[in-house]
């Protein structure tokens, strides 16, 4: 504004926030480009790094370990898998290569590589709640119910059960957040708001 013109050259020494606020709108002002091209360079560049199978597959195993994302992605790929594996063992293909074709549908490529372990282990002999216990990714109830499942000879009901259930924790969670996003975005835009008046008039 004018008026920081005027201040300055009656001697005053300007607030920090206003000093601030002046630095920041020189930046996008004088440098506009250089930051578009280095958002852009960024995004180019993180994308090249996660084209490499192992820093795809450490990236996708530090998911889930973050706060919320773990959450909505175990149970998005439980979700998903088990909806899978539900449809083709009621369709009558062989539970070895159901689970082999139900893994590719798992987006994250840590766990799939963990999937097709397990794959081996029943291949090998060993249950299917055993071998999915072994990935250690999925929530509890998942494997109690493929147990059930396997006990009473009704495990695709059981998969079709786990799915649905699985599936409305990811809609559940997701609901919550974007109910959470709402009055924090309020709240954000209402301080960028009050800094910018603030800075602008404890000049005066």
């Amino acid at each position: 504004p004018d008026m920081v013109g005027v201040i300055e050259n009656v001697g005053q020494t300007l607030p920090v926030s206003t000093q601030i606020l002046i630095g920041l709108s020189e930046l996008m002002r004088d440098f506009w480009w250089l930051i578009s091209l280095a958002v852009v360079g960024l995004v180019l560049a993180g994308r090249r790094l996660l084209a490499n199978e192992a820093i795809r597959q450490a990236w996708d195993r530090q998911k889930l370990s973050l706060p919320l994302v773990s959450r909505i992605s175990r149970s998005s790929s439980a979700a998903r898998y088990a909806n899978t594996l539900s449809i083709l063992t009621s369709s009558g293909v062989p539970l070895v290569e159901a689970m082999d074709i139900a893994a590719n549908v798992v987006t994250n490529r840590w766990l799939r590589s963990r999937l097709a372990e397990a794959t081996q282990r029943v291949s090998e002999g060993s249950s299917l709640r055993m071998a999915l216990e072994s990935v250690g990714q999925f929530p509890p109830m998942l494997l109690h119910m493929v147990g059930s499942g396997e006990a009473s000879g009704e495990l695709d009901t059981m998969l079709d059960r786990v799915a649905v259930y699985q599936q409305a924790e990811v809609n559940r969670v997701v609901t919550t957040l974007v109910r959470l996003f709402e009055p924090l975005m309020l709240l954000f835009m209402g301080g960028m708001v009050m800094f910018i008046i603030m800075a602008i008039l404890l000049p005066i």
